[in-house]
């Protein structure tokens, strides 16, 4: 049954989540000094292209995060496809904002589990 509250906490966490990434990618586009690479890393993008996709998947975190808080069955696949894309592409982003990566890494990871272990049909039946 807990793990349904976590359902919903995944739900607002995306929607939360998907607008700072909204936010942080339009500072990225916006200006192209806000951020800069800490030491060598091996992915390494124009400030511009990391905002144009951290907007990309915020828009995509806003909606699919509304989809899972609203019950529907699509979102819970596609919430837990994006989120292992937002941990991916998280992973790239860290040189540029570590603590911020590390901390999206894990609301992705927490995401990813409370989709897959929500059971809505098992609570239908009791």
């Amino acid at each position: 049954m807990w793990a349904a509250g976590g359902t919903v906490f995944a739900g607002v966490l995306m929607l939360v989540d998907g607008v700072l990434g909204v936010l942080g990618g339009i500072a990225g586009i916006a200006r192209d000094d806000v951020y800069a690479a800490i030491g060598d890393y091996l992915f390494r993008f124009d400030p511009v292209t990391w905002g144009w996709i951290h907007l990309s998947l915020g828009v995509l975190s806003v909606a699919v995060g509304w989809g899972v808080l609203a019950g529907a069955a699509w979102a819970r696949a596609v919430g837990v496809a994006l989120a292992a894309a937002v941990v991916v592409v998280n992973v790239g982003w860290l040189p540029y904002q570590p603590a911020w990566a590390v901390i999206t890494v894990a609301i992705g990871l927490f995401v990813i589990w409370s989709l897959c272990t929500d059971r809505p049909a098992a609570r239908r039946r009791r």
